[in-house]
């Protein structure tokens, strides 16, 4: 199948806009994404190739963003075989979880093997995110738990704890394809206990969990993390994950202020998972 690879590169360039762009573009037929520096690439195969599509999706942001934009056709190829050629390897984090797509042939053992179908190069696992909040919950003992997982992305985490001996998780992200995702993948790993949910924190009502991963950037964690205070469990606690080290001191501020008590974090190249008490 022939495919257009469009390069975008952002100025100014913020992580979390980059997700809610390609995001957008998955909507309209895109189907991988790559991160490149300031930006990404993003392909479609060409008969799905809307200009006029891409156009409305891009220049809603025009006052606030200058965009470098390139595209070019990719002739037919083994799209599987240029996956895991070029950019989507088996990985191990922690030393216990490996994560890798259906191709893959040859791969480390790991106690954790989660399969992920990589339609979208992000929630591989490969971003410091996701990499953070898995090595949190390969630190806690999460037998018979009730989980929430918001931004649930690929659906790794949710995965990741339903191995972990978790009771029930429930999953939820405000993004289609995210939720297309999960399911599939929850399918993939012969997970059968999370109920994944289209939406947003406006979707929680009164069920309580005893843990809850928030894998968000920071301006929804700092509006929406009284509603993930108000279904946390008495003892349970509060991963959130998508900011920066810089930005501890807001989260925590609030965090606290909702009586939230400090329980550690753990940084990979700036980005952090805050980890929080009720």
């Amino acid at each position: 199948m022939e495919y257009r690879k469009i390069s975008i590169q952002i100025d100014p360039f913020q992580e979390w806009f980059r997700d809610v762009l390609t995001s957008q573009l998955a909507e309209i037929g895109f189907d991988s994404f790559v991160e490149i520096e300031e930006g990404f690439e993003a392909y479609i195969p060409s008969q799905q190739f809307s200009l006029r599509d891409f156009d409305k999706v891009v220049s809603a942001y025009d006052d606030d963003y200058d965009f470098l934009i390139n595209s070019e056709i990719i002739e037919d190829q083994n799209w599987n075989e240029e996956w895991e050629k070029n950019y989507f390897k088996p990985l191990v984090i922690g030393g216990e979880c490996m994560i890798r797509a259906p191709f893959h042939t040859e791969y480390p053992n790991a106690k954790y093997e989660i399969i992920i179908e990589p339609n979208m190069a992000f929630g591989t696992g490969n971003h410091e995110t996701t990499a953070t909040i898995v090595e949190s919950i390969l630190q806690n003992d999460l037998s018979d738990k009730t989980i929430l997982d918001m931004g649930c992305g690929t659906g790794i985490l949710s995965i990741l704890a339903s191995m972990k001996g978790a009771k029930h998780i429930t999953a939820i992200d405000i993004d289609n394809w995210s939720y297309e995702g999960t399911l599939e993948n929850a399918s993939l790993n012969n997970i059968q206990n999370i109920t994944v949910k289209l939406g947003d924190a406006a979707l929680l009502g009164d069920e309580k969990f005893d843990l809850i991963f928030a894998n968000i950037h920071k301006n929804v964690l700092l509006n929406d993390m009284e509603a993930y205070y108000n279904v946390l469990n008495a003892g349970g606690t509060l991963i959130m994950s998508g900011f920066y080290t810089e930005d501890i001191p807001d989260i925590k501020n609030k965090a606290e202020s909702l009586g939230m008590q400090d329980a550690g974090f753990v940084e990979k190249n700036n980005w952090t998972a805050h980890s929080f008490t009720k």
